[in-house]
C-alpha cells in the first residue's frame, strides 16, 4: 500500500479503543507509540518483565497504563499484541486469549509455524500471527519510535480457522500504523525468513568470527572496508534473541544452510577449475535477481478496483484467498466481508490498485474455483 494516504474512508478501525502490549521493548514500544499517534487508539495498556521498563515506556508515551499482570493489561482490550521473546510467544498468546475473550490477539515474532501449530481451531479464530519486517540495531523501549512501522511489509499469518472479522480488524489496524500488511502461510513465512533473514545473520556471524581469527601478520579487522562492514552489520545481534530464533526455526534454517552450501560448493569448483565463464554466470545471475528485488514497489499505483468473491461458509476460505493473493505479489488495499448464512455463505470484497492488478487477482482466484466479479471501486 502506498503510504501517502490510506484508501479506506472513515476513522481508523480501532479509533478510541484499548490495545494491550505484552512486552514493551523496541517493537512493542514502537507499536504503542504508533497506535496512539497514527491509529487513533485511546489507551495502550503495557505489561513487561520489569517495572523499570514499564515506567520508561509510560514516560516515553508508548503506553498509557503500566500493568502489574498480564490479565490486568488485557482487561477491556480490543487487540492484544504479544511482543515477548519468541521462546515464550506461544504460552503468552494462549494466556492473552484466556484473559481477553473478546479481543483479537497477535504477535510480532520472527517465526510463525510453531505458534500456529500450538493453537487449537478455536484459538486460531482470534489469533493471527504477525511479523513486521522492521527493526533497529538498538534495542529497548528507550529507542522506540512511532515511525518504525512506516512503509514496512507486515506479514500476517492466519490459520485455517481464522475469523474473518478478526482478520479484517487486524489488517486495518496494521495499515493504520503505516505498514503494508501481506498474508502468507505460516510455514512458508518461516521458510522465507530462514532464507532472507535468519541465514544472513548466520553468515554475518561466521564471517565476522573468521575475520577476527585471521592468523596473518595484520589484524584483518583493521583492514575492514565498506563491503565487509555492510555484510557484517548484523553480526553479533542480541545473543539470546537470535539463539531463540535460530532454534525455533531450525528445520527451515537447516534447509536454507544446506542450499547455501551447495552454492558455495559450485563457486569452489569453478575457482578450482579456473572456470571464468562459470564464475561470470554466477555473478550475472546474482545481478539479475538483485535488479528484480530493487524494482519491487516501482509500479504506478493506478485506480482502485474491487473484486467481489462468492465464498462458502467453511474453515480456511479467507486464509486460502488472502495467502493466494499474497503469493502472487498482489497487495490488498482493503477488504470487507458480507455473511448471509451457513447455507448460502457470503461474499468477500477485496480492493486492489490498478486494472492490471485486478485482472491478475481475478485470474488467481478464478484458478482456485471462485466466482469473481470485478469493477472500479468508484464508478
Amino acid at each position: 500500500m502506498r503510504q501517502d494516504a490510506r484508501l479506506t474512508v472513515g476513522p481508523p478501525v480501532l479509533a478510541g479503543a484499548t490495545v494491550a502490549v505484552l512486552g514493551v521493548g523496541l517493537m512493542g514500544g514502537s507499536l504503542g507509540l504508533a497506535a496512539r499517534e497514527r491509529a487513533g487508539v485511546a489507551r495502550v495498556r503495557g505489561w513487561s518483565r520489569t517495572r523499570e521498563t514499564l515506567e520508561l515506556a509510560r514516560e516515553r508515551g508508548a503506553i498509557t497504563d503500566a500493568c502489574d499482570t498480564l490479565d490486568e493489561a488485557c482487561r477491556g482490550a480490543a487487540l492484544v499484541v504479544v511482543a515477548t521473546p519468541v521462546r515464550v510467544v506461544a504460552e503468552t498468546v494462549k494466556a492473552a486469549l484466556r484473559a481477553a475473550p473478546d479481543a483479537v490477539v497477535t504477535d510480532v515474532g520472527s517465526t510463525k509455524g510453531p505458534l500456529m501449530r500450538a493453537l487449537s481451531p478455536k484459538e486460531q479464530a482470534r489469533c493471527i500471527g504477525g511479523h513486521p519486517l522492521c527493526g533497529s540495531e538498538t534495542a529497548g523501549v528507550a529507542n522506540a519510535r512511532a515511525s518504525l512501522y512506516e512503509g514496512a511489509t507486515y506479514f500476517l499469518t492466519p490459520g485455517a480457522h481464522v475469523d474473518a472479522e478478526s482478520y479484517r480488524r487486524l489488517y486495518g489496524f496494521v495499515a493504520d500504523l503505516g505498514a503494508r500488511p501481506a498474508a502468507v502461510d505460516p510455514e512458508e513465512h518461516d521458510r522465507l525468513m530462514a532464507l532472507m533473514s535468519h541465514l544472513p545473520h548466520v553468515l554475518a556471524n561466521v564471517l565476522m568470527a573468521q575475520a577476527g581469527q585471521h592468523a596473518g601478520s595484520r589484524d584483518a579487522l583493521l583492514s575492514a572496508g565498506p563491503s565487509f562492514r555492510d555484510l557484517t552489520r548484523i553480526a553479533g545481534s542480541n545473543r539470546r534473541v537470535w539463539t531463540d530464533i535460530f532454534l525455533d526455526n531450525r528445520a527451515a534454517l537447516l534447509a536454507a544452510l544446506a542450499s547455501f552450501q551447495e552454492g558455495l560448493q559450485e563457486m569452489l569448483e569453478a575457482l578450482a577449475a579456473g572456470d571464468g565463464a562459470r564464475l561470470g554466470e554466477s555473478i550475472a545471475r546474482a545481478a539479475e535477481h538483485r535488479e528484480r528485488m530493487l524494482a519491487v514497489g516501482d509500479l504506478a499505483p493506478g485506480d482502485l478496483y474491487r473484486l467481489v468473491v462468492a465464498i462458502a461458509d467453511r474453515p480456511g476460505v479467507l486464509k486460502e484467498i488472502m495467502v493466494a493473493l499474497g503469493d502472487a505479489g498482489i497487495n490488498v488495499e482493503d477488504l470487507a466481508l458480507h455473511h448471509m448464512s451457513a447455507e448460502l455463505g457470503g461474499s468477500l470484497t477485496v480492493y486492489v490498485q490498478g486494472e492490471e492488478v485486478c485482472r491478475r487477482a481475478a485470474h488467481v482466484l478464478g484458478g482456485l474455483g471462485y466466482d469473481v466479479a470485478t469493477a472500479r471501486a468508484v464508478e
